[in-house]
């Protein structure tokens, strides 16, 4: 083959290399540019929640599970943490600057005036704004900023053994204090069992006092000030004092917790307590043979009768990382209705949602009159920031005043100085 073939056919077998070689620069450029590019970066949400029951934790551990499948972009860590060691909990991670960027607990404006929180109004969308009960919303105001969303719901009511009390002939729940005193009696002689549960235990005592101090005509505050040691609520204290020591309560109030005494009630060895509608769903469920009935908070003759409203709510920590648009996302997807539906039947609360509140009343009677009723209800001021250190120096006080280590005027004057020094 002479050399001009030979130049040829390589010109030739060249062609279609050089004609490759054109795409395949491109692609190597673009591939080459996708490199280069910025991952989108991830959104980080902390959120602290109480332990309300064993279900507690793998509810949310699956709506966090579901949350990251949906939105790959935002990371999520969960801490589900015992009632007894929340505020301890979270007071230390406040210390250390490193506050979860969601809290769910029962106060809140102590943070709020020390400029901790973010406005929920900048982190609440217009659909999920528009689903809340506006009677939930005032107490989560402070200086007229919407601090908090009601999350969990409860309202509180004399709950009574029925066999007990048609054993030793009451007709149906005691309304005044008199009727309650003389109740307490006729079981306690009758049956032999204790007749009033009372809880001044740490982890509930400051709504035993709210029961009597609201069932006196008192209550935290007159005309937006605080009236802690105001006479009527000294009253109230007085009437509980005075049923510990004629026996008509159980033994240990400063001991026994409330959900210890739903388990006595329900074996037949209490006749009556103060608990939360939350006893409707999980004491018949332990003790289904049980006969139980309801009705309002026992009150001094001639005052109204009472029922107390309880919330625990979000709130979000101003942090280094907050991401308002990912914490949005959050909050829709943990009220979506069916998620949020599924918590409210669990725990045995209150739905503080209007689209899931209508849909369980339709075909529940008793769910429909506890939406009545908490409308009505009295709240604990969680609005005040002084809140906090009164609630905490309640939780020692009711050993001193049962034993007489402490008159109720003195330890109601202790607390009122609590709350003005806080105040300030």
């Amino acid at each position: 083959m002479n050399n001009a073939v030979v130049r040829k056919l390589a010109l030739l077998s060249g062609v279609p290399l050089l004609l490759l070689a054109i795409p395949l620069t491109g692609c190597m450029k673009e591939e080459r540019g996708t490199a280069l590019s910025e991952p989108e970066p991830k959104a980080f949400i902390s959120f602290v929640a109480p332990e309300y029951s064993s279900a507690t934790k793998p509810f949310f551990e699956n709506a966090v599970k579901d949350f990251e499948t949906k939105y790959p972009n935002i990371e999520v860590e969960l801490q589900v943490i015992n009632w007894d060691h929340l505020d301890s909990a979270y007071t230390t991670m406040i210390s250390r600057n490193q506050p979860p960027d969601l809290l769910l607990s029962n106060m809140y404006a102590h943070f709020a005036k020390d400029g901790l929180l973010n406005n929920m109004d900048e982190l609440l969308s217009p659909a999920l704004r528009k689903k809340i009960y506006p009677y939930f919303t005032e107490t989560g105001k402070w200086s007229g900023v919407r601090y908090t969303v009601p999350y969990a719901a409860t309202i509180r009511e004399l709950y009574y053994n029925k066999d007990i009390f048609n054993e030793v002939g009451i007709d149906g729940p005691p309304t005044t204090w008199r009727e309650l005193e003389d109740a307490a009696r006729k079981i306690k002689s009758t049956k032999q069992v204790d007749g009033f549960g009372l809880d001044l235990t740490d982890n509930e005592i400051w709504a035993y006092l709210s029961y009597f101090f609201y069932g006196a005509g008192g209550g935290w505050m007159k005309d937006g000030e605080w009236a802690i040691n105001s006479p009527k609520n000294v009253e109230g204290i007085l009437f509980l004092k005075e049923l510990y020591e004629k026996g008509l309560t159980d033994p240990e109030p400063t001991v026994t917790t409330r959900d210890e005494k739903q388990r006595i009630l329900g074996n037949g060895k209490l006749g009556m307590l103060i608990s939360g509608n939350y006893f409707e769903s999980v004491v018949p469920r332990e003790f289904p043979g049980l006969k139980w009935g309801k009705g309002p908070i026992p009150v001094k003759e001639g005052q109204t009768p009472l029922v107390l409203g309880v919330q625990d709510i979000w709130m979000s920590f101003r942090t280094d990382h907050t991401n308002k648009e990912a914490l949005s996302k959050f909050l829709d997807f943990i009220y979506e209705d069916a998620r949020y539906e599924e918590f409210v039947i669990q725990e045995g609360f209150i739905p503080t949602i209007s689209t899931v509140g209508e849909k369980l009343a339709q075909n529940d009677s008793l769910m429909r009159q506890n939406l009545d009723w908490i409308q009505h209800a009295k709240f604990y001021p969680i609005q005040h920031p002084a809140w906090s250190a009164v609630l905490n120096a309640t939780r020692n006080m009711g050993q001193a005043v049962l034993l007489g280590q402490m008159t109720p005027q003195l330890a109601l004057d202790r607390l009122q100085q609590i709350a003005l020094s806080k105040s300030q």
